[in-house]
């Protein structure tokens, strides 16, 4: 009588991969689920699901079954190379350590996103406070400062590029560098906010508080009768004194809501463009005065 051949089920086999049926290639699930799957058809038999389990064992971790896959010989195909990162750490520095790669991952991570909040401030919107009360009651300064009506500061949100694009408009809350001589007339320079009210070519004059532009009186009605001033000026009033009939290219004459208040162009003269800094659209704070300008 012929010797018979032994099953290939009750073969012993040293492929882990074999063993689970599955791939060398497979993916940490599939083969946690042909564990799960074998266990249950074995019905947990010692030696077959010893077998099992210690195949699985090996696998499941990424550390062991690397090295398992190093010292297989010839036991299925070999497992595919890995896909190209696009991760630049990886590429620079294929060989780094975890740990190390992890560490430089984060730094990358926040010099990138600090990068990327100085760039949007620089450009795009910078957020500014309102210092004094030439602004009122518009935009709010805080108490106990000198006609300032809240107890907070407003803080507002400036534009930085839309003068890129288009023209300043009159009316609109600029920021904007000031003249040298607002240190002289104001006691402080710098970053102003003011509103915009002369553009180039305007013939500007101010009557007893009222503002006129080329003889027509200008519709302000942000202005409260109250914080108005008596003085009657005329471009020739202003710094530098008998100078200019109407307001030249490229320069704008600033004001502040607060008139009888506020030590704005009529002090220290015209603005000019390359001084601007951007259009103020936006209150965000304290939050009761969330509002859009």
């Amino acid at each position: 009588m012929a010797t018979g051949t032994e099953p290939a089920a009750d073969r012993h086999v040293s492929d882990h991969y074999a063993l689970l049926g599955v791939r060398p290639d497979a993916s940490p699930q599939e083969i946690e689920s042909a564990y799960r799957r074998g266990a249950l058809e074995l019905g947990y038999q010692d030696g077959a699901w010893r077998e099992l389990r210690d195949a699985y064992e090996v696998l499941r971790d990424p550390e062991e079954r690397a090295r398992y896959d190093t010292e297989r010989n010839g036991f299925g195909p070999p497992r595919p190379p890995q896909k190209k990162t696009h991760n630049p750490v990886d590429r620079l520095f294929p060989n780094l350590p975890h740990g190390w790669r992890v560490a430089i991952d984060w730094v990358v991570t926040i010099a990138g996103a600090v990068a990327i909040v100085l760039a949007i401030k620089a450009w795009v919107v910078n957020p500014y406070r309102i210092p004094s009360s030439s602004m009122e009651p518009t935009l709010h300064c805080a108490r106990p400062a000198q006609g300032c009506e809240a107890s907070t500061s407003d803080r507002v949100l400036a534009n930085r590029f839309i003068y890129h694009f288009r023209e300043p408009r009159r009316g609109e809350i600029v920021v904007f560098t000031t003249p040298k001589l607002a240190l002289q007339e104001c006691g402080s320079q710098g970053t102003f906010v003011k509103r915009l009210i002369g553009l180039p070519g305007d013939v500007w004059e101010e009557r007893n508080g009222v503002v006129y532009i080329n003889g027509k009186r200008l519709n302000e009605p942000y202005i409260q009768a109250t914080r108005r001033d008596p003085q009657t000026l005329t471009l020739r009033d202003i710094p530098p004194r008998n100078t200019y009939t109407r307001i030249p290219k490229d320069y704008y004459l600033m004001m502040g809501d607060n008139r009888s208040s506020s030590c704005d162009s009529r002090r220290w003269g015209l603005v000019p463009r390359k001084n601007l800094i951007g259009k103020v659209f936006a209150t965000y704070w304290p939050p009761n005065r969330i509002s859009f300008h």
